[in-house]
């Protein structure tokens, strides 16, 4: 595996993601921010916070899988919440471990999550956009 993920001392110890990834492959896959919508572009759990994070981290997965890549190649994570309060964490640990549920594992790369006012459109909740290393 090119990707290792560790936690050094001295850093606190995260339960949904690792705090650092070294990466020894040679090709850099970059995925760009993925919403909650279906193959036909529809949008999918419009106003259920978990439902698009959900679908955000499966069209994640089938954009890496398109590049011969998957979670497990990932060294970073970075995910866009519009509005985001500390009190939505639970729909964001339901969101991930529902598509973790579907993908076979749970997907714990280092990861930034950031609120925003809004995204590209107003349906739109979450976004999530990753960076893998292949060997």
């Amino acid at each position: 595996m090119a990707i290792t993920l560790i936690d050094p001392a001295g850093l606190p110890k995260a339960d949904a993601y690792r705090q650092v990834s070294i990466a020894t492959g040679t090709k850099l896959v970059s995925v760009a921010g993925q919403v909650a919508v279906d193959a036909d572009g529809a949008t999918v759990g419009a106003g259920d916070l978990a439902a698009q994070i959900e679908q955000s981290y499966l069209n994640v997965a089938t954009a890496l899988a398109g590049a011969g890549a998957s979670f497990d190649d990932v060294v970073k994570l970075t995910v866009y919440v519009v509005d985001w309060t500390p009190d939505k964490m639970s729909l964001f640990v339901k969101g991930v471990s529902r598509a973790a549920g579907k993908l076979g594992g749970t997907p714990v790369p280092p990861g930034t999550l950031i609120g925003v006012a809004a995204l590209a459109a107003p349906d739109y909740l979450v976004e999530v956009e990753a960076t893998a290393v292949l060997d």
